[in-house]
């Protein structure tokens, strides 16, 4: 496509009349908007490690109590979309909570969507609408939209998790809000494996559409039972990879993000194909090597790194002896919804591969 015309090229007077009636000419920026082949991504490959992190999110405990700060945490932002925005991705933000001995988070509920990924510590909770669901490194808690969640500690070490959210896409559409509650009594303890829930639901004609949540709590030592099983009984598997999903419905447990977790085997490296959807990689157990966008980084446990849409990826478990573990939160879920999927890739990974 030819270069188009540019602003500067129109006749000063002309830019002012457009601008008094709220005008602007479309093809100065068209091919900013619709680029050839294939989108321009904000998003830069960044790498947060939790290494440099934790002293800089336990000295905020030091320096804020909880009562002042509400939720304490650090953004993992990222600098293609300028940090003051405090997103990852233009679908994902990222936060490293952290909770200390005897505090207590305040219950609210909110428009964006949430799943907290334990990254340190025990004795720590969330309870969500009653339930409360113990918080153990690796485990996987929802807090979907529009429900009642506090977070408490009765432990005697520091507990750290990530949090995911939907809230960028939330705020660019002009939906986002919370609401303060009161503290929640406990109705039931989930651990994570209970059987899902069937019947029929009553269906209201004018009020708020209910999504029902048979499981908030996905435990971590199920997850990987789940990821060396399928190792073994799929050996011809090139990514042992599963999803977190919705027992009743089998689907995306969230409806923006999706969430998942991979098993690197040892020394194995794996390509990923270019696809829409921004992700980010967080390691539970292990190390391993991510390249893309020309860029290589070393995770270490509890590191963090993000890619944008349409990058290949390769990771390589840097360990020869050991597997490594890998949450993945991705946009697949709004992309197919939106039918902007792509997946570019001629890599074959099997049907676990979001």
């Amino acid at each position: 496509m030819h270069d188009l015309g540019r602003l500067e090229d129109l006749p000063a007077d002309y830019v002012k009349a457009l601008t008094r009636q709220n005008l602007v000419p479309l093809w100065p920026t068209l091919l900013a908007l619709l680029p050839p082949d294939k989108p321009r991504p904000q998003t830069k490959v960044v790498y947060w490690s939790y290494e440099a992190l934790r002293p800089l999110l336990l000295k905020a405990g030091e320096l804020t109590p909880i009562e002042k700060a509400e939720r304490r945490v650090l953004v993992l932002a990222n600098p293609g979309h300028g940090l003051a925005k405090l997103q990852a991705t233009p679908a994902i933000y990222l936060g490293m909570q952290l909770l200390l001995p005897g505090e207590r988070a305040p219950t609210h509920r909110h428009t964006p969507n949430a799943v907290r990924m334990i990254v340190e510590g025990e004795g720590a909770y969330t309870t969500v609408e009653g339930v409360k669901c113990a918080m153990t490194r690796g485990d996987l808690i929802l807090t979907p939209t529009g429900l009642w969640h506090e977070h408490g500690h009765d432990g005697v070490d520091p507990v750290v998790w990530l949090d995911v959210l939907d809230l960028p896409l939330v705020y660019y559409m002009e939906a986002s809000y919370h609401i303060n509650g009161e503290s929640q009594a406990i109705r039931r303890s989930e651990d994570g494996s209970g059987p899902p829930r069937r019947g029929l639901l009553p269906t209201p004609l004018f009020e708020r559409e209910i999504t029902e949540y048979p499981m908030l709590r996905y435990a971590w030592s199920d997850a990987r039972s789940s990821l060396q099983t399928l190792a073994i009984e799929r050996p011809d598997l090139q990514a042992i990879q599963i999803a977190y999903v919705n027992p009743s419905t089998g689907t995306d447990i969230q409806n923006i993000l999706g969430y998942y977790a991979l098993m690197l085997r040892p020394a194995q490296n794996l390509s990923l194909p270019a696809r829409s959807p921004a992700a980010i990689f967080h390691v539970i157990e292990g190390a391993i090597e991510c390249r893309a966008e020309d860029q290589t980084f070393s995770l270490a446990e509890a590191d963090t790194c993000c890619v944008p849409g349409y990058s290949e990826v390769v990771l390589r478990n840097r360990s020869d002896k050991s597997p490594a573990f890998v949450f993945i939160a991705d946009e697949a879920p709004l992309h197919r919804k939106l039918g902007l999927f792509e997946n570019r890739g001629r890599t074959a990974l099997g049907p676990t591969i979001p």
